[in-house]
């Protein structure tokens, strides 16, 4: 590995990429009053370096641009291709915490930004990085995850992370719904959904819309059922509770939805009949009420 940075010439051949913490970690932006944030050098458990690749990498970080609050980066240092790939790079954060990454997709682009390979890499193995710290690492990309042939460029490639569009959460309706909902209540739905925050990445939780008891004294439940991951899901089966005003459960059960899917990022409405025996009690109070999953009740 030192044969790579030679002490006569120390400069780093890759460029750098930058994304926000928003971006990458799906949190808010903290509010920072600092213009520029420079990152101090910090090595990995994971990850312990020969001291004179420690003075390498010292005289590398310093060069280093400083980053905007907020930020993390990629900087590219060197690359060596022999069969596979093996990419050194400073993984920065200029955040005034300590963040941890997951697995998450790289790409290794050249100098207009081409893909020349692409590999999901386990990032939690790099452990804690540090506020406003600069961690090197190694990042080895196999033949198989290359996506051009020959040798690939000495000078201007980049290592970046690769992020999901995350597609506008939107209304899904029903066949059914869609063929039988009067227009306005269309649109009030659709105003509904587009007004409020979407559920996290990867939630799926349940919104009450309308309660009400029927003469027979079936009790109607309207909900919307929110999925927040980016691919579809399939509910065979759903249990449910719902309490009234007092906090009284005054109706549970399960119900078989043969197949019913709520697509990625959207919210689908669905009303579930509990017949009058598994109404609870006789007066109920449906000025607030919540209809939940029983795992779901905090």
């Amino acid at each position: 590995m030192l044969s790579l940075f030679k002490k006569k010439n120390l400069n780093k051949t890759g460029e750098d990429t930058t994304v926000s913490s928003e971006e990458l970690l799906n949190e808010a932006v903290e509010q920072s009053t600092e213009e520029e944030v420079e990152t101090k050098l910090f090595y990995s458990p994971a990850y312990e370096p020969a001291q004179e690749l420690k003075y390498v990498y010292q005289f590398l970080n310093l060069e280093l641009s400083p980053l905007k609050p907020n930020q993390i980066s990629l900087s590219g240092v060197d690359l060596k291709q022999d069969g596979s790939v093996t990419v050194t790079a400073f993984i920065r954060n200029s955040l005034s915490k300590a963040i941890k990454l997951q697995e998450m997709p790289l790409l290794l682009l050249d100098a207009d930004g081409k893909k020349l390979a692409r590999k999901e890499f386990d990032l939690s193995v790099v452990g804690e990085i540090p506020a406003k710290s600069s961690v090197p690492w190694l990042f080895s990309f196999g033949a198989a995850d290359l996506s051009v042939e020959g040798e690939l460029p000495k000078t201007g490639w980049k290592l970046a992370f690769e992020l999901k569009t995350q597609k506008k959460h939107a209304l899904d309706l029903e066949e059914s719904w869609a063929n039988s909902l009067p227009e306005e209540d269309k649109v009030r739905l659709h105003q509904l959904v587009d007004g409020m925050a979407a559920p996290k990445p990867g939630e799926v939780n349940f919104m009450g819309l309308q309660a009400k008891k029927s003469e027979d004294g079936n009790l109607h439940v309207t909900m919307l059922i929110r999925n927040g991951s980016d691919k579809n899901i399939q509910l065979q089966q759903l249990p449910l509770e719902v309490t009234d005003a007092s906090g009284d459960v005054i109706a549970k059960g399960g119900f078989a939805l043969n197949d019913f899917e709520v697509k990625a990022n959207t919210s689908k409405p669905w009303t579930f009949i509990f017949p009058s025996n598994l109404v609870l009690k006789e007066e109920i109070d449906l000025s607030v009420w919540k209809a939940y999953p029983p795992q779901q009740n905090q």
